[in-house]
Formats: C-alpha cells, sequence, structure tokens
C-alpha cells in the first residue's frame, strides 16, 4: 500500500511538473503580446519644411501608413528647425527634419532631442543673398551692414562661418532675426542689406527677386541636415527610428526614379512654381540617402557647437555624442 502510495503521488507531482511546462511558453506568448501591443504606434507625428522632399514624397506615397499600419500619421509643417524643435521637446512632434543650426541650440537650452540620421546638404542650399545694384561685393562688406537671419536656423551658421571667414564678428554686424517669410518682405523692401537664407526661398529669391549670391556653402566644407526624434517616444517605439529611415530612402529611390511626379509634387506641397521648384531640385544630390551618424558628422556638428559656444551664441559647452540615437 505505501508502495502504491508513492508511486500515486509521484505520478501526480510528474502531471503537475507538466502541465505547468505547457502553460508557461502560453503564458510567455500572452506576455509578449500585450508588450507588444502597449509599444505599439498609436499616434506618429511628422514634422517637416517646404524643403524636405523625401517627407513630401513620403506622404504623398502614404510610407510611413505601410510601416505603420495601425498608426494614425499626422504631418505637422513649420517654417523652420528652431520652431519645429520646440514642438518636438514638448512631444507635439515625434521626428522632425531640420538643419544643421536648430539641434545645437534646443540641446543647449536642455530640451530633449536626439539625432537619429542625417542628409547630405547641396553646397548651393543655402547662401547671404544681397540687393542686385548694391556695392556689397566681398565678405568684408558686411561690416555695419543688417542681415536678416532666421536665429537658431542653418542659415544661423552659415552666417557664423561667413563672418568668421571674414575676419568679422557679430558686433561688426547688425543681425536682425526674422524668420523667412517676414524676413523676405524686409529684404523686398530693402530694409535689411543682406539674407542669409536656404531652399526653397533661396530660389525663390533668386528667379524673382533682383538679388545676387554674396557666398554660399560650396565656400565652406560638407554639411548635414538631421532627422531628429523624441527620446522618449523612441524609447517607448524602439522600432519606430528603423522603420522611420527606411521609408525615407524607399522615398528617396522614388524620386530619382520619378523625377517628373516628384517635381510636381513639390511645387504642389510648397506653392512654388515650377521653374523655382525645378531650380530647388536641380540643386538636390541625387540620389539623396538618409544614413545613421558616423564619426565625421558628429565630428562637423560637434565643431559647430564649439564655434558657438566660442562666438557666445550658446550658454554653455554641450556634448553632441549624448545625443545621437544608438541602433544598438
Amino acid at each position: 500500500m505505501k508502495l502504491l502510495s508513492k508511486v500515486s503521488v509521484l505520478g501526480l507531482l510528474i502531471s503537475t511538473f507538466s502541465l505547468s511546462g505547457c502553460q508557461k511558453p502560453e503564458q510567455s506568448t500572452e506576455k509578449a503580446t500585450s508588450a507588444t501591443e502597449n509599444t505599439a504606434v498609436k499616434t506618429l507625428s511628422i514634422g517637416f519644411q517646404k524643403s524636405s522632399l523625401n517627407l513630401l514624397v513620403a506622404k504623398q506615397q502614404k510610407l510611413f501608413e505601410q510601416e505603420f499600419p495601425k498608426a494614425k500619421i499626422e504631418w505637422r509643417e513649420f517654417p523652420a528647425g528652431p520652431q519645429m524643435l520646440e514642438a518636438l521637446a514638448v512631444g507635439a512632434v515625434d521626428f522632425g527634419y531640420v538643419g544643421n543650426t536648430p539641434p545645437i541650440f534646443a540641446q543647449a537650452a536642455a530640451k530633449p532631442l536626439s539625432y537619429v540620421a542625417y542628409e547630405v546638404v547641396a553646397p548651393t542650399g543655402q547662401a547671404i543673398l544681397v540687393h542686385a545694384n548694391d556695392k556689397i561685393s566681398t565678405l568684408q562688406d558686411l561690416k555695419g551692414k543688417r542681415v536678416a537671419v532666421q536665429k537658431g536656423s542653418s542659415a544661423h551658421e552659415l552666417l557664423a562661418k561667413t563672418l568668421q571667414k571674414a575676419g568679422l564678428s557679430w558686433q561688426d554686424i547688425q543681425p536682425i532675426w526674422l524668420p523667412p517669410a517676414d524676413a523676405r518682405a524686409a529684404f523686398d523692401k530693402q530694409a535689411v542689406d543682406a539674407w542669409a537664407i536656404w531652399e526653397p526661398y533661396l530660389g525663390t529669391a533668386e528667379l524673382q527677386g533682383h538679388t545676387k549670391t554674396l557666398v554660399d556653402g560650396s565656400a565652406f566644407p560638407t554639411t548635414y541636415s538631421f532627422y531628429i526624434g523624441n527620446p522618449d517616444f523612441i524609447q517607448k517605439h524602439p522600432d519606430s527610428a528603423p522603420k522611420l529611415i527606411k521609408s525615407i530612402n524607399i522615398a528617396d529611390q522614388w524620386i530619382v526614379q520619378h523625377q517628373d511626379q516628384a517635381l510636381q509634387i513639390y511645387a504642389q506641397s510648397t506653392g512654388l512654381s515650377l521653374p523655382v521648384a525645378q531650380r530647388v531640385l536641380d540643386k538636390r544630390p541625387k540620389p539623396s540617402p538618409v544614413h545613421i551618424l558616423t564619426a565625421e558628422v558628429i565630428k562637423s556638428q560637434q565643431q559647430i557647437a564649439d564655434l558657438f559656444k566660442q562666438e557666445q551664441l550658446i550658454p554653455v559647452q554641450i556634448d553632441i555624442q549624448h545625443s545621437v540615437w544608438s541602433a544598438q
């Protein structure tokens, strides 16, 4: 009897362990499914500017809808990078496209951001314009002049490099801090002597206004634009950044293969005339792929930040690497 009892107890224990062993994979699957549901993107907000052709095509082709099929995709247009990064810092934008300078000012102001990827900027995609009939012909001629520029924009950095190249300081000019539309109005009225600006505002002014280019980006080393993400959003949705990069590169490939259609999309989205839109796109690298940041790109961005600190344009020394997203 005792032997029978022991056998029965042993059988019961084996059955119990067997059942629990069968249940564990199901419980793990349930937990994994729950975790996936909790991290699934429900709303994706993309910030863009008129010059963001890759994003314009991604929007028109609904590429983000394909990568985030269960998410509501929202598009928010901004006149420049600083305004976009303000929205990103408060969670109103999840990813945005900006020039090289806005994230430096944002980082110096302790605003949260993550560098996700970069594009190479067309060398002639930004410039300092002066009036066609003006006597300004050299960089040194900017001394004492009123120069319109969007504070914290890539044009801000172009102007800083120009002053350095000319042997001038910020005290030698009168910077007039204006967003692009207001700067264009001031320039047309000759309320300012020069205007530091980027595409497509640059192309519009060149074709529609009486301007001459004092200097453009080709006078300086290669510069970059960036896709910036909200760190909290990326942490909550770790696969969102790779999907963003994939979608943008698909858009870039589409642009190369459908240049006439890309021109129409760009013109319709920006309200530009076809000649102006064509002028802007002619300057664009083809292809213009998006890459994860490299040591060279980080170094370039750090040099800009160091220059800004040296010129007292930002209040603190910052470390660009600290805000670079890692794909690992």
